[in-house]
């Protein structure tokens, strides 16, 4: 019975509004949580209607929950995950069959790091290691980055060019991600102000980023029959007193094709007629193995200002340590004049930086790294390019107009008069991953639709296998003409 009373005077306490509950004797000042934990154990509930609070030792009723908050997400950024290949790649993979026990053939990204014959430079990863057991290297970085790290990047690039970068014309990102969403925000000013010319097919974070920032997005077509050139004609037709840059990938990303020194002598030509800049991603430089070796868009930095967005990431096989690179190629100091050097420090400013440790490991990695692994990682492409594009030949339903000579990727052209229950393009890859494990990009993931994009950038056995398998799949759904 007394612990009944108890029981009820407790709740009889904490439901009634407008009661105190404290008593201004010092020694019952705990009395109300003592009072509300004695109800909860007892199994009395608090009726949902009634939310309460405890306040300076007294017990107050919440505000009602409002009828709407204030906030809601950026409509915009909720459809950008359609440009992501990360997205894309995603729904792709899950309409596969988890009870598959076959292994998963991944022809769709361009990161080999897992595979052993790709594994990084042993100096490298010393180098991180020294960075590391150093302590030199575990506080907070300057905005533009540590400046060993960024001399050496510019000693490094500068073995390239016909002039000397400096310290200062390097600045420091978390991957090249990073750079291409730094300068998308520095160049897009006020909504709809400037625009940005980006090649077709190509990497659509740029128009991701770009949208982001309110900045409209043209397309200049590259030209598949002339080896992914880009279409100068198109980029002048398409450019207007708003044009801010053209962006030009090399080796192309994903096309696989290496730019020869005239046509980008002829892009640097059309950006200065045009008044507009030279966003150079070069993220895969140097992995070439063709007709053309790599020749940086900086050399024609004195005929148009370039920006070079670079990592490490392709060339030493770490996409996960995030450390790329904004350089600006400008020996006529256009860029400073402008502002947009003061631009891209303040942007620097108020965002994250690349970890502290891995700046620390960039002068060890670039000068200790041996020629032999650069040669080693080409050596691997060039033979893994030479069996897909010997493979996709005898693939009914699909062409590869050329073969490729850089980067880790080629394109190649779905004939869908000749596929079987084949709507499109992300048709075609959901069901490829779906019935025989093998995961490719759509081309609608990089601006070209009815093509797919496919990395050669795994073992050779296993790209084998996954050629093997992508030509079964194309022979049960081949149509017979009659």
């Amino acid at each position: 019975m007394l612990i009944r009373h108890f029981q009820a005077s407790c709740l009889k306490i904490i439901i009634m509004p407008n009661t105190p509950l404290l008593s201004p004797a010092k020694n019952l000042k705990n009395t109300p949580v003592l009072l509300l934990s004695a109800a909860l154990a007892f199994g009395s509930p608090v009726p949902q209607n009634q939310h309460s609070t405890m306040s300076n030792g007294t017990m107050s009723q919440l505000t009602p929950a409002p009828d709407a908050w204030n906030f809601a997400p950026d409509e915009a950024l909720l459809g950008l995950s359609a440009l992501s290949v990360r997205s894309v790649l995603g729904s792709i993979k899950a309409g596969m069959d988890p009870s598959s026990d076959r292994p998963v053939i991944p022809l769709g990204h361009g990161d080999p790091s897992a595979f052993p014959c790709f594994r990084t430079a042993p100096e490298a990863v010393e180098a991180v290691s020294a960075a590391l057991h150093s302590g030199k290297h575990n506080s907070y970085p300057t905005g533009v980055g540590l400046e060993p790290a960024r001399r050496s990047i510019a000693r490094h690039l500068s073995l390239d060019l016909p002039y000397e970068l400096s310290p200062d014309d390097v600045y420091l990102t978390s991957g090249c991600s990073q750079a291409i969403e730094i300068v998308c925000s520095v160049l897009a000013g006020r909504p709809g102000a400037h625009n940005i010319l980006l090649p077709r097919p190509g990497y659509l974070f740029y128009e991701a980023r770009a949208a982001f920032n309110g900045m409209e997005v043209r397309y200049f077509d590259l030209l598949p029959d002339s080896d992914w050139e880009a279409d100068l004609g198109a980029v002048e037709a398409l450019a207007d007193r708003n044009t801010v840059a053209m962006v030009l990938v090399n080796p192309g990303n994903p096309c696989g094709n290496v730019y020869s020194y005239d046509h980008l002598a002829k892009v640097a030509e059309t950006a200065r007629k045009l008044g507009i800049f030279v966003i150079a991603d070069e993220v895969y430089a140097h992995l070439t193995f063709g007709k053309n070796r790599f020749v940086p868009m900086g050399v024609f930095g004195s005929v148009a200002p370039v920006l070079t967005l670079g990592s490490v990431s392709k060339r030493w096989v770490v996409p996960g340590w995030r450390l790329g690179w904004i350089v600006t190629n400008d020996p006529n100091g256009v860029f400073r004049r402008t502002k947009l050097v003061e631009s891209i420090k303040s942007y620097l400013d108020i965002s994250c930086d690349p970890a502290t440790f891995v700046q620390g490991a960039i002068p060890e990695l670039l000068a200790n790294t041996k020629q032999e692994f650069f040669d080693k990682t080409v050596e691997i492409l060039r033979q893994t390019a030479d069996i897909c594009w010997e493979k996709l030949k005898g693939i009914s339903g699909i062409t590869c107009p050329s073969k490729p000579e850089g980067s880790m990727f080629v394109m190649v052209k779905l004939d869908l008069s000749c596929l079987q229950d084949i709507k499109d393009d992300m048709d075609f890859c959901c069901k490829l991953a779906k019935e025989e494990s093998v995961v490719v990009l759509p081309g609608c993931a990089v601006g070209y639709k009815n093509w797919v994009r496919i990395t050669f950038a795994i073992g050779p056995s296993s790209l084998e296998d996954g050629l093997d398998r992508l030509k079964s799949f194309c022979s049960r759904h081949s149509e017979t003409k009659k």
